[in-house]
Formats: C-alpha cells, sequence, structure tokens
C-alpha cells in the first residue's frame, strides 16, 4: 500500500494540506501513522479524503458529513464502506512499482539532462514519487519504459515533458467526463442530495469497480481508432499516395 506525506495526499486529492488538516480536526479523516516525526497517510486516507471532497462540493456540512461516517461506521456498513474506500484507493493498473535509487536514475539519464528540477517534474506528473531522500518509486515501469525508447529515438527531453503533460491534462479530462457520466445517468439522487444506504453501499462498490476495465477498453478502442488514421494521413503527406494501400481505413 502506498504512503503519503500530507503534501503529496493534498495534491493527488486536489486539495490543500490546510484543509487536510481541517478535516482531521474535525474528526472527519482518521489521523496518520507517525514515524518519528513523520506523518503518513495510506490510500485508505486518499480515497476517504475524496468521498468527504465529494460530500462537500455536493452541499453538505461538515456536521451531516460527520454524521454519514458515523452511521456507516457501523457493523456491516462499514464493511461496506471500506469496500467501496478500497475500490476507489486501488490503482488503476496492475502494474507493479519500482524502487530505483535516485543517484542510479540520474546518473542513466543526465546524458539528457535529467537532474533534480526534472525528477520534480515526473513527480508532479505522477510518473515518480519520492521514497525517502534516497530513492523513488516507480508509479508505471511501462511509461518509464517508453521514455528511454523515445530518448533513445532522438525525441528531446523537452519535448517529452511537454507531451506527457498534454496527455495527462487530455486524460484527466476524460476521466472526470466518464465520471460526469456515471454522476448523471448512473448513480440516482443527484438532486436530491441522495447518499447510499447501507444496503445500497455493495452495488456502489460493484458498480466503481466496472467502471475501471469499460473506461480503459473505451479510449484504448478509440485510440487505436485515432493512431491508425493519424498515421495514414502523415505516411500520405509525407511520402505520397503509396502508402494509402497499406492504411485504407480511415
Amino acid at each position: 500500500m502506498a504512503e503519503y506525506r500530507v503534501d503529496e495526499l493534498a495534491r493527488l486529492a486536489g486539495t490543500t494540506v490546510g484543509n487536510v488538516r481541517v478535516y482531521q480536526d474535525r474528526e472527519l479523516l482518521p489521523p496518520p501513522e507517525r514515524r518519528g516525526r513523520v506523518a503518513l497517510y495510506s490510500d485508505a486516507h486518499l480515497a476517504r479524503l475524496r468521498v468527504i471532497l465529494g460530500l462537500l462540493k455536493r452541499g453538505y456540512t461538515f456536521a451531516q458529513i460527520r454524521e454519514l461516517l458515523t452511521t456507516w461506521q457501523s457493523g456491516r456498513d462499514l464493511e461496506d464502506l471500506l469496500g467501496l474506500e478500497q475500490v476507489l484507493s486501488l490503482p488503476w493498473s496492475d502494474e507493479p512499482t519500482e524502487r530505483i535509487a535516485l543517484a542510479d536514475l540520474l546518473a542513466e539519464f543526465s546524458h539528457h539532462g535529467v537532474d533534480t528540477e526534472v525528477i520534480a517534474r515526473l513527480v508532479r506528473l505522477g510518473l515518480f514519487t519520492h521514497d525517502g531522500a534516497a530513492h523513488v518509486l516507480v508509479r508505471s515501469p511501462r511509461l518509464l519504459h517508453a521514455g528511454r525508447e523515445l530518448l533513445a529515438a532522438g525525441v528531446p527531453l523537452t519535448a517529452l515533458l511537454e507531451i506527457g503533460e498534454q496527455v495527462r491534462r487530455h486524460t484527466d479530462q476524460l476521466a472526470a467526463m466518464f465520471l460526469r457520466m456515471v454522476d448523471e445517468h448512473v448513480v440516482p439522487g443527484r438532486d436530491t442530495g441522495w447518499t447510499p444506504s447501507g444496503d445500497e453501499m455493495p452495488q456502489l462498490t460493484q458498480q466503481a469497480s466496472r467502471l475501471r476495465p469499460l473506461a480503459q477498453s473505451v479510449v484504448t478502442a478509440f485510440l487505436a481508432k485515432s493512431m491508425s488514421r493519424a498515421l495514414s494521413d502523415w505516411l500520405t503527406e509525407r511520402f505520397g499516395p503509396l502508402f494509402q494501400q497499406h492504411y485504407p481505413e480511415r
């Protein structure tokens, strides 16, 4: 299970460190684990924080959210809530994280201009998280491998970073679009302040689980079609009509 410092937790949830501390003070968010002077938060904290932010966005007060969480936190209701939190906090990829010494990473990519400032940019992009002072956790080894291949092919680091940030913005927009669809057409009571009861929580958890592969399948299928059309156009533009016969589907 991943661990986050408070600033990273706030960034991933889309809120501020000050808000995280307020939610803790109001007993909406469980306290972090303490390791000496360091406070560490888990994926369960991240999921709970997202639930709190969602309820606040829908107009619930701190008192109402506390009452709701207290009601959930009894018997079967607590198990159902934790089941939903687990679904929300599980990574959408089955990739195992990879722990790399920061010095090794800098040495490998130093000739491409990778320095501590670039590492910080990659952390903001979500590719890495710091694991202590001397190591990083690679969140997506596939992305790191793709970066290695593109750098080896001659793509400049600056271009890779810009493209990565653009792709991140677009995928964030896609994710928000899927969730709006679910909120409008799958989850009831959008305009009535509905919140799920203990009996309804398992169904909501199942729906959240099903959203993962469905969203990935849709994006993968459309991206494959778009790449096919774009590649055909590019080959025709660069090398002439000869290549059209190889890419007839447009």
